[in-house]
């Protein structure tokens, strides 16, 4: 051949080889590792096809990094949940972490900085509002601008009203503000945030991922770079603004509080003003894609499945008869509201992939030997439509959340928000979102689809948050509030 034996060994080598008794998989090619095999644009339906071939554990490389994925609820319970610290790790020097410069909570390592921001959030977003306006008020005043803006735009849908009304509660309770949604600020901050969305887990990352080389080149994943530097130019003012009228010991809102613990900690902490800019980014960010997502997945079902709206009315008229609005307490008197919106999640499928993990030390799952920092994605997708733990795996019906006698049961498979110590830490706000927005407006208004607008396409666009395809609604007000 044209080589001579010295360069066919190289050439050989190069082959990015799987560790002894590492999860099977195919063959890498030299430089790439696999990413070609996946289908760029929806890796999930290489995902499977690999599954299928390979089993609930299998790997891949993605450039010369072995990467493990986890498939159905046995494989990722295990590895997230029982043996959550050897899986609580994030992978580092990858697109994501470098287009943040490997700051913030959601994407760095586990560790002292990790462990203190998100016990920091968990605790600050719980005791949210103990004195004066509660978590249920900022939604409750925001859901007033929705009414406004689906009363002004009757007959068509406002599609990125509900990514502006997320974006606005988050931001209450970051900054004690709200902005109209024309305002610079949402406009700005939220298209960055889409387009960055879009990114995250698409082909472009993957390349960058797999080919350190092209880093450097004029392409598109470049975009991302901008974007942020945008995000954190704006939220950097923001902040610095407010905290100009700050009394320190009487926080306002999370930045205040997060002020108040950097000066009760002094030097000895991770706790910093350029962490805060990036947390407040983080959860800006985690905040607004997926609960605006999972409503537009919501209202697009509703109205491809008048019977389950109807359904969904009538309960909430009886529980909420004489009351002038919702409260979150009020679930536990809607079994079917509940069920139908768990099963939107479960549809909605909002981050298949979740974020990716890292392993922290040598471990195991399902008897396969996973080395120390190994990268980890679990296909959560692979659990909200398993086989076997669900009564309709692939439909769309609320049953899957309801026992024989109408009760709302939460299943163990459902995982929208991950599980184990990385779970979302916002996922109390998220449901409180969801549930308030979605019974309120179902019992102003009845959601059907246009005569005009063809068949309904229920196909979700990927990304690092899935998203519909846009559509528009008719609204019509209800006879009976």
């Amino acid at each position: 051949g044209p080589f001579s034996a010295q360069q066919e060994v190289g050439l050989v080598a190069e082959r990015p080889r799987r560790p002894k008794n590492f999860p099977p998989g195919p063959l890498a090619l030299p430089v790439v590792g696999n990413v070609l095999q996946l289908s760029l644009s929806d890796p999930l339906k290489g995902f499977d096809k690999l599954r299928s071939h390979y089993g609930d554990v299998y790997s891949i490389f993605i450039g010369s990094r072995p990467t493990v994925i986890l498939n159905g609820f046995k494989a990722i319970k295990e590895a997230i949940v029982t043996k959550g610290s050897d899986f609580a790790g994030r992978p580092q020097k990858i697109y994501i972490n470098d287009v943040i410069n490997g700051k913030g909570v959601m994407f760095v390592d586990y560790g002292a900085n990790w462990k203190e921001h998100r016990r920091f959030a968990v605790i600050t977003l719980r005791n949210f509002g103990m004195g004066k306006t509660s978590m249920e008020d900022i939604i409750h005043g925001e859901i007033q601008y929705i009414l406004k803006t689906l009363e002004n735009s009757i007959g068509s849908f406002p599609q990125v009203m509900f990514h502006n009304a997320a974006s606005n509660i988050i931001c209450q309770v970051l900054f004690n503000t709200r902005y109209e949604y024309d305002d610079d600020f949402i406009k700005v901050v939220v298209r960055c945030l889409t387009e960055n969305t879009k990114h995250a887990n698409g082909a472009w990352a993957m390349l960058y991922d797999s080919i350190p080389m092209i880093r450097n080149l004029p392409l598109p994943f470049k975009d991302a770079f901008t974007n942020y530097k945008t995000m954190w130019t704006f939220i950097n003012n923001l902040v610095t603004e407010h905290l100009k009228n700050r009394v320190p010991g009487e926080p306002r809102d999370f930045v205040d509080c997060y002020m108040d613990e950097l000066e009760k900690k002094g030097g000895d902490s991770t706790f910093s003003h350029e962490q805060l800019i990036h947390f407040t980014i983080d959860l800006h960010n985690a905040g607004t894609d997926t609960a605006s997502n999972t409503l537009l997945t919501g209202f697009l079902y509703l109205m491809c499945y008048p019977d389950v709206q109807e359904r969904c009315q009538q309960e909430i008229d009886q529980a909420l008869e004489g009351k002038s609005q919702a409260s979150f307490e009020d679930r536990h008197n809607m079994p079917y509201v509940q069920a139908m919106i768990h099963e939107v999640q479960r549809i909605a499928n909002i981050v298949p992939l979740s974020v990716f993990h890292n392993t922290t030390k040598d471990t195991e799952v399902m008897g396969f030997t996973i080395p120390n920092g190994t990268m980890i994605i679990e296909n959560l997708t692979s659990v909200l439509n398993e086989e076997g733990k669900w009564k309709f795996p692939h439909d769309f019906n609320p049953e899957n959340f309801l026992n024989e006698q109408g009760e709302f049961v939460k299943q163990e498979a459902f995982m929208p928000f991950s599980a184990g110590p990385r779970m979302c830490p916002g996922e109390a706000l998220a449901r409180m979102e969801l549930f308030l927005i979605m019974v309120t407006l179902l019992r102003k208004y009845k959601f059907i689809w246009p005569e005009d607008a063809g068949k309904p396409d229920l196909t979700l666009v990927y990304g690092i948050t899935m998203t519909t395809q846009p559509y528009r609604m008719r609204v019509q007000v209800r006879a009976i509030q």
